[in-house]
């Protein structure tokens, strides 16, 4: 059990911050929620476009921003949340952001420290911020109950 400990991975462009997501798309069942922290840029709608993948997803992902929810279909059906412009729980509630916790599906929810409060207990929290280079990421992850290979 790694529920407690934070595993740290570097990714050194998006496509291997994208495998890194599709990957732990293997270790998901339904009914998780992913809360993705992480500056402008940092990659996490890279990241969910690997996990969508993992998922069996076959659209494209794209970032939510406007949506603020875009659902996909796949082996495990995926909801994917942009809460940067949610400033409150009436912003909240308008996303039905608590009816979609309610299914099997997997959350993946950007800008999750805008909407920290709501997250639900066991949530897994996926860190992304600069590396050493321009393009590596460090991803910070905690909440899992097994580690990635």
């Amino acid at each position: 059990m790694l529920e407690t400990q934070i595993v740290e991975y570097r990714t050194n462009s998006p496509e291997e911050t994208e495998m890194l997501g599709e990957r732990l798309a293997g270790l998901l069942h339904g009914g998780e929620v992913l809360a993705f922290y992480g500056g402008m840029g940092m990659g996490k709608t890279a990241f969910t476009r690997g996990l969508a993948r993992g998922l069996g997803v076959t659209e494209g992902v794209s970032s939510p921003t406007f949506a603020l929810v875009h659902e996909y279909s796949g082996n495990i059906p995926l909801y994917h949340f942009d809460m940067f412009r949610v400033s409150g729980w009436d912003d909240l509630y308008s996303t039905g952001f608590f009816d979609y916790l309610e299914t099997d599906a997997v959350l993946a929810i950007e800008w999750s420290e805008n909407i920290e409060g709501a997250l639900p207990e066991g949530t897994i929290r996926i860190e992304i911020c600069e590396g050493d280079t321009e393009s590596q990421r460090v991803i910070r992850i905690s909440g899992l109950k097994e580690k990635l290979l």
